[in-house]
């Protein structure tokens, strides 16, 4: 007889909890990290009348969540995993025909209602830890509402969470009850540490565990983003524990065999203390046995799916708020405790309240096909907490139809139920099936394919799937072994109805999909070929002219490898994952391929065609004949550049974008765009606007029928651009151009001054002041409107004054002009009344 456990706090509304469920189908349980819902709840539930025989199924986020509550279930019944609690998992399950507590991840779970849409034997769904928002659990509780309004109107659904917004799930739930447990939490001091931004975050972290250490007893756990940060963090500090002979290294992310997560999660041994480095795997669910100091990073890293792409990338965020509170509260599970922050607490303010749902950020290609399988063409007719994005949708339906899964109405064709016959997200499932149709070999190479991409950290994190796949054959670990039983079940599904290999081996479409192709390059397909059945879009050859290890991938995004990897040097690659910004990823994960099995496998989707491009470097046209698969060019020549209009318009938009003053512009056609400027400002339409911006903007109108057969800047002739300025001015304006905006204006002594019509304020005429004499009115122009600004110069060609009013300098500041410059140039006539005096350009003769 087991002992009886120690009270919890989620004992206290067992009972309300209990006479929610048997008064209503549907119920809301929110209780604090430590209260004990995981596995007090469902044990409570055992003994509810309306459960009759059917099992009870509690859904965990995570396998370790899985494991640990079912093994603590199991424990408090003195039994077992495997009697009345049993488990199940991707990679193992316990359960036998006494089970009737059934632990299950949220993928799991989906797959069986799927598979039996009545849930038959099954009496309760529990959904725990609903507040991370998986994008499992979002589906999974859509069709499980849908379920129980159609088929199952017994099946009870209860959501639980330590933080969530209790009352908006209530409200998708029919109005559920919300029961609230206050939890048992005890203190926890919470020291805020500012981190410098230029430092990486696993040495703040190091610090910080450091400090910990040497500040408090018990254990710590610390919180980093991924397991990269985690793995160097580790290095870091067992570089500085040499004088904490009695502390223990325990990293823990989802990616390690079981045995290592379990001695992270389990109790020290007496007289020592640990040091537990993990993602948030560890932010719920689990009890790590001795922790009372927490170390929180602030971050997290999620996937974010970019629908233009096609790419889920993984992202570091800030943790939100609720997930910045969970953290804490490990620090209290079993005693005072103390959480380091590594942040201001002034910005605690500014977190997210709550996790983003994944539903708002994920591919949603394995969800609409499950969708479909459940019937509904249109996901957001069920009843998601949050409605799945319009824009990851369409995306979504567009790859399963190009997957040949979705018919035109969205509904699931048999090769759909082929993919969705095998758990793996669609493109993967494409991939084994296709393989399939090469035969047994082939579906076994693309399964083993599959679970090292699925299966994180299995067969070592290089970026060769190839050396990937072979590691895990050769792994002998349980979790290499369970994983190997596995694909052996996905290559015989996918087998099932796949047609008969070609003679001589050599690959098919596998499955009559439309624009996956297969590859075709004679013999058994390698990884890469098997690699693009998934990934059409994500073939990539290398840069040109990059540095070794650079690649643009065929959806058009750039991606790079450490030059010193095997791989860098590959001219054509299929990239499985890739992290980073769109224009330079980095790849994680890719595998080799040969030109030929491009040609084979996408004979149907290469484009040739001849294509002019501007080289800004030289400023010229360039014609080349490309081989392309979307953005990756798969072979190019060079042509001679066409003689055509089109040419010539994309060596006009080439040359205006590197600046329209770059071309060779003559003083003639500066001035003549000055004078229409001119006249533009004062008059407006109908004068063109031949401002740098609007010519720019026009430059295939005006310019580019004048380039025909010219392919470099430097052929252009200045009286070619002139030409080509001079036909944007009407005939009927020409004439009124010359007369309103000469070039030239004629003064006494009867020469012919230019103006300048791009001084500022105004049309300038610069003469000397005796070329002026004997005139009497003032010189204009823009048919009489518009007064010339006079740049009166001293014989030297030096300014003297500036008048818009020649008249007014005569009578007024004439004098004193006339008796400086008397002196200065003794030799040129001064007189007193320059309205008498003839013009001249002369000095005065000797001897007068």
């Amino acid at each position: 007889m087991p002992p009886s456990p120690p009270p919890l706090p989620i004992d206290a509304v067992l009972g309300d909890l209990a006479a929610a469920l048997a008064a209503g189908p549907n119920a809301v349980l929110v209780a604090p990290p430590g209260a004990g819902k995981t596995t007090r709840v469902p044990l409570a539930l055992l003994d509810a009348p309306w459960r009759g025989d059917g099992r009870i199924i509690l859904l965990e986020p995570r396998r370790l969540a899985a494991r640990a509550a079912a093994d603590r279930m199991a424990a408090t019944l003195g039994e077992e995993v495997g009697g009345r609690v049993g488990l199940r998992v991707r990679l193992g399950s316990k359960v036998s025909a006494r089970t009737r507590i059934e632990v299950v991840t949220e993928g799991v779970f989906a797959r069986m209602i799927l598979d039996d849409p009545e849930l038959t034997g099954i009496a309760a769904v529990l959904f725990d830890e609903f507040h991370e928002r998986s994008l499992d659990a979002d589906l999974g509780l859509a069709l499980a509402l849908d379920a129980q309004g159609g088929l199952r109107e017994d099946l009870r659904l209860l959501v639980m969470s330590a933080t969530l917004d209790g009352a908006r799930v209530a409200a998708r739930m029919g109005g559920a009850p919300v029961i609230e447990s206050e939890g048992r939490a005890f203190p926890v001091e919470t020291r805020h540490l500012d981190r410098d931004p230029q430092r990486r975050i696993e040495e703040a972290v190091t610090d910080a565990v450091m400090r910990a250490l040497r500040a408090e007893p018990g254990s710590v756990l610390a919180f980093l983003p991924g397991q990269g940060e985690i793995r160097r963090a580790e290095t870091l500090l067992r570089g500085r524990l040499d004088g904490h002979p009695d502390v223990d290294l325990a990293p823990l992310y989802g990616a390690m065999e079981r045995g290592e997560q379990d001695r992270a999660v389990r109790p020290s041994p007496a007289g020592r203390r640990k040091v537990v480095l993990a993602t948030s795997i560890a932010e719920t669910s689990l009890t790590i046995e001795g922790v009372r100091v927490v170390v929180d990073s602030g971050l997290s890293r999620v996937p974010v799916y970019e629908p233009d792409l096609g790419l889920t990338r993984l992202v570091t965020v800030r943790a939100s708020r609720a997930a910045a509170d969970q953290r804490r509260g490990r620090a209290g599970r079993t005693q005072p405790g103390v959480c380091y922050r590594l942040w201001p607490e002034a910005a605690t303010g500014a977190l997210e309240p709550f996790t983003r749902p994944e539903i708002l950020s994920a591919d949603l290609a394995g969800l609409v096909l499950d969708c479909a399988a459940w019937g509904v063409a249109d996901p957001t007719t069920l009843a998601f907490l949050d409605p799945p994005p319009a824009p990851a949708l369409a995306e979504a339906k567009a790859l399963l139809a190009g997957l040949g899964a979705l018919d035109g109405d969205g509904r699931l064709t048999p090769q759909g139920a082929r993919l969705r016959a095998l758990p793996l997200p669609p493109r993967l499932a494409r991939m084994v099936v296709g393989a399939a149709g090469h035969g047994r070999e082939a579906a076994r190479d693309a399964a083993d394919l599959a679970a090292v991409l699925v299966e994180r950290g299995l067969g070592g994190d290089g970026v060769d799937l190839a050396e990937r796949v072979e590691r895990f054959r050769r792994d002998r670990a349980g979790r290499a072994e369970d994983m190997r039983r596995l694909t052996a079940g996905w290559a015989r599904e996918a087998g099932r109805g796949a047609p008969a290999p070609a003679s001589g081996g050599g690959p098919s479409s596998g499955g009559g999909s439309s624009s996956g192709g297969g590859p075709s390059s004679g013999g058994a397909p390698g990884f890469g070929e098997l690699l693009a059945l998934a990934y059409p879009d994500r073939i990539a050859r290398a840069r040109a002219r990059g540095r070794a290890g650079e690649f643009v991938l065929s959806n058009g995004r750039g991606g790079a490898l450490d030059p010193a990897s095997a791989l860098a040097r590959a001219p054509f690659l299929v990239v499985a994952e890739l992290v980073g910004k769109a224009a330079a990823g980095r790849v994680l994960a890719a595998a080799p391929i040969d030109l030929a099995a491009i040609e084979a496998a996408f004979a149907d989707r290469i484009d040739n065609r001849e294509v002019v491009s501007f080289d800004p470097e030289s400023g010229s046209l360039r014609a080349r004949a490309l081989r392309r698969l979307g953005a990756a060019v798969l072979g190019e020549r060079v042509l001679p550049v066409p003689a055509t209009e089109e040419a010539a318009r994309i060596l006009a938009r080439g040359l205006a974008g590197q600046g329209i003053e770059r071309l060779p512009w003559s003083k003639a056609a500066a001035q003549w765009r000055e004078r229409v400027r001119f006249l533009r400002d004062a008059e407006g339409e109908p004068w063109p606007d031949l401002s740098d911006g609007n010519l720019a903007g026009t430059v295939e109108d005006w310019l580019a029928p004048h380039l025909v057969g010219i392919a470099r800047r430097d052929e252009i002739g200045a009286d070619r651009l002139f030409d080509a300025l001079q036909a944007l001015l009407p005939w009927s304006l020409r004439a009124r151009l010359d007369a309103e905006a000469p070039t030239h204006v004629a003064v006494p002594t009867g020469s012919r001054i230019p103006v300048d019509y791009g001084a500022e304020g105004g049309p300038v005429l610069a003469v000397r002041v005796q070329e002026l004499y004997g005139l009497s009115h003032h010189p204009v122009i823009g048919g009489g409107r518009v007064p010339l600004v006079l740049h009166l110069l001293s014989p030297a060609h030096r300014p003297i004054q500036i008048t818009r009013d020649l008249p007014g300098f005569w009578r007024g500041s004439w004098a004193a002009v006339r008796a400086e410059m008397r002196g200065r140039y003794p030799r040129h006539p001064w007189p007193e009344d320059p309205l008498t005096a003839p013009a001249t350009t002369r000095a005065k003769p000797r001897g007068t």
